[in-house]
């Protein structure tokens, strides 16, 4: 198997939990024939489209414009990029928010709610202001559009939980400014990653498997890799190890990894999966699978190690790309084709980490 690309601190203890977590699975694997395969198929569409970090800023949701407000808008939405799969399958039941007459859901819909926010005129990207806010206002600047109809916003309590605890890590070690936090990184995205593992309990995504203990560092992860993106890998979003960082183990980009090819789950496996599908599709509650659990270790760090692969292949092709823009490109591609997709389960956890 091949050995991982050399890199230090975090994006090494990622690489390397990955590696061995794939070394030692029982339910999910990464064929290597669907990885040359997907590789391929990827590397063509990303060739085709003109893939790159200006897809960023293209989402009338994200930042237009690469400053210190965008920095502290990225961080308040990925300190709270966390669990937002339907527990209802009619989607006029699911989670919603509306602007400029578009409604939003999932991901895109807490995106929607901080810059509803913002037009309402709270600071909700100032970390004294937030660190600070009540339960009452953090529900209000979460509520769903019709709360007689749509189930509310997924593990309320935790967000306000970790968000007030994020402001209050800024304001006392960072001038109240996630944009300080960066600037003391000297263009390093592992040392950004680094820090912000040690000062955020919320985002160290780590846990045990197979006697070891292992990391996974997803919100870390894309919290560096959302500011590069912005500043297009210019200014302060310029990192000269960018490269290190891995894909961001959710659930989705599980789903378009097996479409590919580049997973595979057991029969086992996959029947807990469908049955959790169903339950959803019934308007029963999935078959939650426990933060940490064995099989939930395992298609996280294989699909950290499926991506690695693919990008092995794509360089070996000729062609320069990181594991964050094949990461972006898989997870735009699966909430473009969902209803292709739909065969495919995905997991069901309810955790801070994704």
């Amino acid at each position: 198997m091949p050995v991982v690309q050399q890199c230090s601190d975090a994006a090494e203890r990622v690489l390397t939990s990955a590696q061995f977590i794939s070394e030692h699975s029982s339910d999910v694997s990464v064929p290597e024939d669907g990885v040359r395969q997907a590789a391929r198929e990827i590397m063509a569409r990303m060739k085709s489209t003109g893939y790159s970090t200006a897809e960023w800023k293209k989402h009338t949701l994200t930042p237009s414009v690469a400053d210190d407000a965008a920095i502290e808008w990225i961080f308040v939405v990925d300190a709270l990029n966390f669990s937002f799969w339907p527990t209802r399958a009619d989607r006029a039941e699911q989670y919603t928010v509306s602007l400029d007459g578009a409604a939003y859901r999932g991901y895109w819909s807490l995106c929607a709610a901080i810059n509803r926010a913002q037009r309402e005129g709270v600071a909700i990207t100032d970390a004294h202001h937030y660190a600070a806010m009540t339960a009452e206002q953090l529900a209000h600047v979460f509520r769903t559009d019709d709360p007689d109809t749509q189930e509310p916003i997924p593990m309320l309590d935790e967000r306000v939980r970790v968000l007030r605890e994020a402001g209050q890590v800024l304001v006392e070690k960072y001038g109240g400014r996630f944009a300080n936090m960066v600037a003391q990184c000297d263009g390093s995205a592992q040392r950004l990653v680094e820090l912000v593992v040690r000062d955020f309990p919320s985002f160290r995504d780590e846990h045990e498997f197979a006697g070891r203990s292992v990391c996974l560092y997803k919100r870390a992860q894309i919290l560096v890799a959302d500011v590069w993106a912005c500043f297009e890998g210019r200014g302060k979003g310029r990192f000269a190890d960018i490269d290190c960082i891995t894909m961001f183990a959710d659930y989705r980009v599980p789903q378009a990894l097996c479409h590919f090819g580049a997973l595979e789950y057991s029969p086992r496996l996959r029947a807990h999966l469908e049955q959790s599908e169903a339950a959803v599709r019934r308007g029963d509650a999935p078959v939650l699978l426990p933060s940490g659990h064995p099989w939930e270790v395992e298609i996280r760090g294989n699909s950290i190690w499926a991506v690695e692969r693919i990008r092995q292949h794509i360089l070996a092709a000729g062609t320069s790309v990181n594991a964050i823009l094949i990461d972006f490109y898989m997870w735009d591609y699966a909430k473009e084709h969902a209803d292709h997709m739909r065969a495919i389960p995905i997991h069901h956890t309810r955790s801070v980490y994704y």
